[in-house]
């Protein structure tokens, strides 16, 4: 099922990937980060039932970005260019759940690659632009659950983040989900073109799915978390956030479970006896982020590298 597991504006409160579903139920598709159809500015939504359509899942602080609006060049895989690609760009942000990083005994290589979030730029441009989509890549296409969030500006504003439970082949998965975070996030308006110099993009693998029993049996920061409980209604409502999102709002695990059943829906006064009946599983992930800028950059070095004959029209630097 989609979902989406990124949070909104800070709101006040008192091993290896699965080879078939991601988490409890199981069910494929799509979330939301922190609560499937979350309302813009921070608003309750809930996750559809396992089965459902999306997910989406991030925490996005409030505020404003300057930023020129400024037309791109064309990615040299849009339109039936080469699918290849140069090596990850070194700004780019490598994150990752502790243990899941590459080098020294017992520690597997990491599977997230810059080469996937230059990816999902080239599957946005093209959509916008109008041109074909871009060709498979050459990374790995082996399935994940995974997640593609948009954030925009300086001060990183969240923009868009779905995904899903279900492990999908990465090239479909990846191009799926770009377009459904950047487009059909309910808390958001469908980008535009002007919109593409400021934005980030990330894409996270997730992996290590473990259902625990006692809520709190989880570390802020190394765990992403996905709830399930039943409301006021009597039917069974789900949740998540991203890893990283609890640390980046700067909740404890109470205020954090909290979040997420208001995200979820729930309405009534939450008490301590509640949050036990919730079922909880735990999940970490691999995460890369690439800016808009470095996404040029990477590009451009591919270009020339390739030798492809039309150039590239200068890109202009924004702040």
């Amino acid at each position: 099922m989609a979902a989406g597991c990124c949070g909104v504006k800070k709101q006040k409160l008192s091993s290896s990937p699965p080879s078939g579903s991601a988490g409890p139920g199981g069910g494929g598709g799509g979330s939301h980060c922190g609560g499937a159809a979350a309302a813009a500015g921070g608003e309750p939504g809930a996750l559809p039932p396992p089965g459902g359509p999306r997910l989406n899942g991030l925490g996005g602080l409030a505020g404003g970005a300057a930023g020129c609006a400024l037309a791109p060049p064309l990615p040299p895989s849009c339109g039936g260019g080469a699918a290849g690609l140069s090596p990850p760009a070194p700004a780019a942000s490598l994150l990752s759940s502790p243990g899941a990083g590459s080098g020294g005994p017992g520690c597997r290589k990491m599977v997230v690659s810059a080469e996937m979030c230059c990816f999902c730029f080239d599957v946005l441009y093209c959509h916008l632009y109008g041109y074909q989509p871009p060709r498979s890549p050459r990374f790995t296409n082996d399935p994940y659950p995974l997640f593609v969030t948009w954030k925009i500006g300086r001060d990183k504003r969240l923009r868009g983040c779905i995904g899903t439970f279900s492990a999908m082949n990465l090239h479909s998965g990846l191009r799926e989900y770009t377009l459904t975070s950047a487009l059909k996030d309910s808390r958001f308006p469908p980008m535009t073109r002007d919109e593409l110099p400021r934005l980030f993009c990330s894409v996270s693998l997730l992996t290590n799915f473990e259902d625990v029993c006692d809520y709190m049996d989880w570390e802020v920061g190394v765990h992403g978390i996905r709830i399930e409980f039943i409301n006021e209604k009597g039917s069974k409502r789900t949740a998540t956030y991203l890893p990283e999102v609890a640390k980046e709002q700067g909740w404890d695990h109470i205020q954090t479970i909290d979040s997420l059943l208001r995200k979820g829906g729930y309405k009534a006064p939450i008490t301590n006896e509640f949050r036990k009946t919730i079922k909880l599983t735990r999940y970490r992930s691999e995460k890369m982020t690439m800016s808009y800028t470095e996404y040029l950059a990477h590009r451009q070095h591919h270009h020339f590298q390739n030798g492809i004959g039309h150039p590239l029209p200068p890109y202009n630097h924004y702040s």
